[in-house]
């Protein structure tokens, strides 16, 4: 099943049919809002506010674990997120979308990154953290809808809520960074942790800071307008993706934390086995 996690302006989907909200508790708190669980294309999915329903958190403020967690305890086992970014090249122009496929992270470390640690050691591998298979139905739908779609990007996740400096828009650009943004870190890699498939869907708002006109600097109200300008679009494509989605057992992303443990087995205690068997299954 397809776990949907709504960014700056999706709160909802339009074509969810018998909605249902879950409140949902996991070991690490509450999720960002109820989770929407309901029909799409006829298929069953669950749909997460990232910022709640009022758009009340911050990208520092989001419980990522609970969110993470909260979607696989419901059957999720595929997650799509839908995130604004900032355009760090010219060839991906506002109200254009992008798949990125690898992460630079440029968060501060006060985020709860990992549902390891306490006494729990494991180290996934992060080579590749998103979902090659999910992005390939989503670049394979996109083209069929005449969608324009960069695929194979680079994200930069940096701490935020303050827009970057032109210098840092800079610094991202050298980096190989083609998009920035606030959220996708650490979701992707719990993710992976909890071998859930990940894929987010870019809505490139802006050009960020690293053009020379001042006018082409990105805003707030720039990023809303044009988010909320393509969400009829990123919701169609989300359904055409859903109505073709297959799950696999044997993708690697559902393979993660084979070999991750350093901790041995019969040294974890009660709950921490609990945790290692939920994130595994």
């Amino acid at each position: 099943m397809i776990g949907i996690i709504g960014g700056t302006g999706l709160y909802a989907m339009q074509e969810l049919q018998t909605p249902r909200a879950r409140a949902v508790s996991t070991p690490f708190g509450a999720p960002s809002a109820p989770l929407m669980t309901g029909v799409l294309r006829g298929r069953e999915v669950v749909f997460l506010a990232r910022h709640g329903l009022e758009h009340q958190l911050l990208p520092g403020e989001i419980n990522f674990r609970a969110n993470i967690w909260a979607l696989k305890s419901l059957g999720v086992r595929t997650v799509i997120g839908v995130s604004a970014v900032g355009s760090l090249r010219a060839e991906i122009h506002p109200g254009e979308l992008a798949l990125p496929s690898q992460y630079l992270d440029f968060t501060r470390g006060t985020r709860a990154a990992s549902f390891f640690g306490g006494g729990l050691v494991a180290h996934i591998s992060s080579a590749q953290p998103t979902c090659r298979a999910t992005a390939a139905l989503i670049a394979r739908v996109a083209r069929a809808g005449g969608v324009a779609l960069h695929e194979d990007k680079t994200y930069a996740c940096v701490e935020g809520p303050r827009l970057g400096t032109r210098a840092e828009s800079l610094f991202l650009r050298a980096a190989g960074a083609d998009v920035v943004g606030m959220t996708n870190v650490p979701e992707a890699f719990l993710a992976l942790e909890a071998q859930l498939g990940y894929c987010t869907i870019a809505v490139a708002t802006d050009y960020d800071a690293w053009l020379e006109d001042p006018a082409q600097h990105a805003s707030a109200e720039q990023i809303l307008q044009l988010f909320h300008a393509n969400l009829s679009r990123v919701q169609q494509l989300l359904g055409a993706v859903v109505a073709e989605h297959q799950e696999d057992e044997s993708r690697p992303c559902r393979q993660a934390l084979r070999g991750a443990f350093v901790t041995p087995r019969e040294q974890m205690s009660a709950a921490q086995r609990a945790l290692v068997e939920f994130l595994e299954s």
